[in-house]
C-alpha cells in the first residue's frame, strides 16, 4: 500500500458475513454527573429523554439517564456510592464514551465468533426482560477501557432494556430536529497501536480498511497524526482510528491521551440533514465551535466547486467544506463537552461524499493547535 495519501483501499467482500452488524445501537457515557449532563444535552442540544434507572427503579450502584434524537441513542451513566466501576471508570478518564453498542440479529452467536476471532470477553451472553420483552446482551473488549456491547432487541418493544423506567415527555412540535444520526465514532490510540487495532476490527468484525491517511496529509507545522478508517461491509459503522506521529510538539491526540488517561473515543461525529440550520441553532443555545479563519474562505468556491449551501454563512458558523469524487461534506467540530481537553461533538452534512473531510486537515488540526496553545498544552 502506497504511503500517500488518502489511500482508498480495494476490497472483495467476504462469501459470509461473519459479524452481521445492524449499526450502532447506543453509546453509554461514564459522566461524573448524569442528570447535569442530560440537561445539557437536551436543553442544548435538543435530545429528549425517554428512559432512567436509578434508585428508583433498584439500581442502587448506578443511576442512567436514556436521550434520543432522530436515530442517536445516549447514555449518560453517573455512580452513586464511591467504589463502584462508574466510579473508577470516571476518575481515571473523566467524562467520556464506555460503551459502544452494535446491534445485531444474534448477540449469542457475534460473542461467540468474536472471542474465538481474538477479542476478550468482558460478559458472556445474557438476558433481560420485562412486559416489553427480552434484550440478549453480551461484551468485549476494545481499546484502553472501552467496550463493545452486543445488542439483540429483534423481540423487544420498551424505551430502552428491561430495567429501565419509560420517561413521559410532551414533545414540543415547534422544536427543530437538530441531529439525525451517527456518522463516525473516532478512536485516538497510542503511537503504534492504530495497526494493532485495524487488524482486531478486520479479524474480530469482517470489516475492512476503507481509507488510509498519513502524517504528511494530517500535519501542521508543529505536530502530525495518522489515521486509518475501518468499515463494516454496507457502510453502516465506520471506525476511524488516530494514533500520534512524531513531531516538534504535542499533536492533539498526545493532548488526548494524557488527560483522558489513556485511549478511547475522541469524537462522535453526528448527522444533521441542515448544517446550517442546526449550528445557528446550537450556538445560539450556548454551544462554542471551533473558529476557522476569514482566509479559509477565500477562494472556496474555486478549491470545492457549486455547494448549494451560501459561503456568508459557512464563514459565520466556521462550517467546513471538502468535496471527493462522490459529492461534497460540510462539516465542524465542538469544542470539548467537558473540563478535561478530551470529548467533543462533529457535526457532519453529506452530500454524496464518503470522506471525512481529508481538504479540511490542515484548517482544522490548525484550530485545534490555537485551542491547545490556549491551554499550554501545545
Amino acid at each position: 500500500m502506497s504511503t500517500l495519501s488518502p489511500d482508498r483501499l480495494p476490497h472483495a467482500p467476504d462469501a459470509r458475513d461473519h459479524m452481521p452488524l445492524h449499526g450502532i445501537d447506543h453509546l453509554e457515557l461514564y459522566v461524573g454527573n448524569a442528570a447535569q449532563a442530560a440537561h445539557v444535552l437536551t436543553h442544548t442540544y435538543g435530545f429528549t429523554e425517554v428512559a432512567y434507572a436509578g434508585l428508583e427503579t433498584g439500581l442502587r450502584d448506578r443511576t442512567s439517564h436514556v436521550l434520543v434524537q432522530g436515530r442517536i441513542r445516549l447514555v449518560l451513566t453517573g455512580t452513586l456510592v464511591a467504589g463502584s466501576d462508574v466510579a473508577a471508570h470516571h476518575r481515571a478518564h473523566g467524562d467520556g464514551v464506555k460503551v459502544i453498542a452494535l446491534g445485531v440479529p444474534d448477540a449469542a452467536a457475534a460473542y461467540r465468533e468474536a472471542t474465538a476471532r481474538g477479542a476478550r470477553g468482558l460478559l458472556a451472553p445474557y438476558d433481560l426482560y420485562d412486559e416489553h420483552g427480552t434484550v440478549r446482551l453480551a461484551e468485549i473488549a476494545a481499546y484502553g477501557d472501552t467496550a463493545h456491547r452486543f445488542v439483540e432487541r429483534g423481540g423487544y418493544d420498551g424505551p430502552y432494556l428491561p430495567g429501565f423506567a419509560e420517561v413521559a415527555h410532551a414533545g414540543d412540535p415547534s422544536q427543530p430536529r437538530l441531529l439525525a444520526g451517527i456518522d463516525h465514532v473516532v478512536a485516538n490510540v497510542e503511537l503504534g497501536a492504530m495497526d494493532r487495532w485495524v487488524r482486531f476490527y478486520e479479524d474480530v468484525f469482517g470489516m475492512r480498511e476503507l481509507v488510509h491517511f498519513s502524517d504528511e496529509a494530517i500535519s501542521t507545522e508543529y505536530s502530525a497524526l495518522m489515521s486509518k478508517v475501518v468499515t463494516s461491509g454496507d457502510g453502516r459503522v465506520k471506525f476511524p482510528i488516530n494514533e500520534p506521529a512524531v513531531s516538534s510538539r504535542r499533536s492533539q491526540i498526545d493532548e488526548y491521551l494524557e488527560f483522558y488517561g489513556g485511549p478511547g473515543v475522541q469524537h462522535i461525529a453526528v448527522s444533521s440533514i441542515d448544517i446550517v440550520a442546526t449550528v445557528t441553532e446550537l450556538a445560539a443555545r450556548g454551544v462554542r465551535f471551533l473558529r476557522t479563519p476569514d482566509s479559509y474562505y477565500a477562494g472556496l468556491s474555486d478549491r470545492v466547486g457549486e455547494i448549494d449551501e451560501s459561503i456568508d454563512d459557512l464563514r459565520r458558523l466556521g462550517i467546513l467544506v471538502d468535496r471527493d469524487d462522490e459529492g461534497y461534506l460540510l462539516q465542524v467540530f465542538t469544542k470539548p463537552l467537558g473540563d478535561r481537553p478530551t470529548l467533543f461533538f462533529e457535526i457532519i452534512e453529506r452530500h454524496g461524499a464518503r470522506g471525512f473531510g481529508e481538504g479540511n486537515f490542515k484548517a482544522l488540526f490548525e484550530a485545534i493547535e490555537r485551542e491547545q496553545a490556549l491551554r499550554g498544552n501545545l
